[in-house]
């Protein structure tokens, strides 16, 4: 895991008031701030200062990205379409902005946040993480974005607030899947226990290879739980629930022996019609060895003790 950090700029500090109508020029103006520090960290010959791990560890943890072409035309958006391209194309029809978050539930501070207010408040992260899909493939991205816990925090949760549910946005007019209401039931939605959502690596992410997040991969706003398979991290995000019991799913209700509510990354749970021992990196060569499946996707340091009092075996 690699991060580095750059406090949001004060409103303040920045003289041309268009930067915080458009979010592509917020996000930019962060980037530009520090200039080459805000390089991709995997390219900074002082490694060992963007890490969160002790320094004997480092040589376990050092990432090197996919190919970030190959990420952007790659993905699973089921709203827009079944396989892994088309997404690429059609979801550029997706209006997003101005976006907004509505958040709910147990909270002193419900509200509708625009996501510009949302991003002023936050300190910006560039985080390298692995990211586990259930089919079996994997990758690693820079993600930019920000702390959930954070987020939680600045709006109170009251104590009863024991889960954590996101829904993405409804756009059926160019989402021709919600449109012809295919395969799931939308929108789509996911949950986390509020531990999770609260652990530090957990992350709302706005951009990716050092640029806003392009709109097959989830813009404006999409989470992500690197510990768990992809599914979880859920895209588009327009409304964030704190409830006190645990909520239905989209991939756990319409198969709930595939899709697990927990879902955490595990070699030794395989999914009913294939094995998760094992992980084809994309980018590598056809004939290049398949990667060993690692429990909690490689972050069981930081994520196990979470699950101390579960059986993983069944727990998926």
């Amino acid at each position: 895991m690699i991060i580095k950090t750059q406090k949001v700029i004060a409103t303040s500090e920045i003289t041309d008031p268009l930067l915080f109508k458009q979010r592509r020029k917020i996000i930019k103006s962060l980037l530009a701030i520090t200039g080459a520090s805000i390089a991709p960290a995997w390219a900074n010959d002082n490694k060992s200062a963007w890490l969160n791990l002790p320094e004997s560890q480092f040589s376990e943890k050092l990432l090197t990205p996919t190919p970030a072409e190959l990420i952007k035309n790659y993905t699973n958006y089921y709203e827009f379409a079944f396989n892994k391209e088309d997404s690429t194309e059609l979801a550029q029809s997706l209006s997003i902005d101005p976006w907004s978050v509505e958040i709910s539930g147990a909270v002193e501070k419900p509200g509708n946040y625009h996501l510009e207010d949302i991003l002023r408040q936050q300190t910006m992260e560039e985080r390298v993480y692995r990211f586990r899909c259930v089919e079996a493939w994997s990758m690693v991205v820079p993600w930019i974005g920000f702390s959930l816990g954070n987020l939680i925090k600045s709006v109170k949760p009251l104590s009863t607030a024991r889960f954590v549910k996101f829904t993405t946005i409804e756009q059926s007019d160019v989402m021709r899947n919600q449109r012809s209401n295919a395969m799931l039931t939308w929108p789509y939605s996911e949950a986390l226990r509020i531990d999770e959502a609260m652990h530090p690596l957990t992350i709302l992410a706005v951009g990716m290879y050092g640029d806003v997040l392009p709109k097959q991969n989830g813009a404006p706003l999409r989470l992500i739980v690197p510990w768990k398979y992809g599914f979880k991290s859920i895209k588009a995000i327009v409304k964030i629930e704190l409830l006190e019991k645990p909520p239905l799913t989209t991939w756990n209700q319409a198969a709930p022996s595939e899709y697990g509510f927990y879902a955490n990354v595990n070699p030794d749970v395989p999914h009913p019609r294939w094995s998760q021992n094992s992980e084809r990196q994309l980018g590598s060569r056809f004939f290049s060895p398949r990667r060993q499946t690692e429990l909690f996707n490689g972050y069981g340091e930081q994520v196990a003790a979470l699950y101390r009092d579960m059986d993983l075996r069944h727990f998926f």
